[in-house]
């Protein structure tokens, strides 16, 4: 049980990470979506600046950590869901 609520959580927590990279795409410069982007930063950006520091953008303008970054996400659930699972 507290391994589908942990697998959930990473899923959602994937999902809002991808939410946050396609909005960066769009202009946020004000109003509603403002907000949500600058939400959405607070609450990815910890995360993602981990990766940020070890990946420099390709071209100068290119961030692909957010992609590192996802796949070390689930590669940790993947991880940790075998190996509890080895142990039961």
């Amino acid at each position: 049980m507290i391994m589908y609520i942990l697998v959930r959580l990473v899923d959602f927590y994937s999902l809002v990470i991808v939410v946050y990279v396609l909005m960066s795409w769009l202009p946020t410069d004000r109003g509603i979506l403002h907000d949500i982007y600058t939400v959405l930063g607070k609450i990815c950006d910890p995360y993602l600046n981990l990766f940020r520091q070890l990946i420099p953008p390709i071209g100068g303008f290119l961030d692909i950590s957010p992609i590192f970054a996802l796949l070390v996400l689930q590669l940790a659930v993947c991880l940790l869901v075998s190996f509890v699972g080895f142990i039961v």
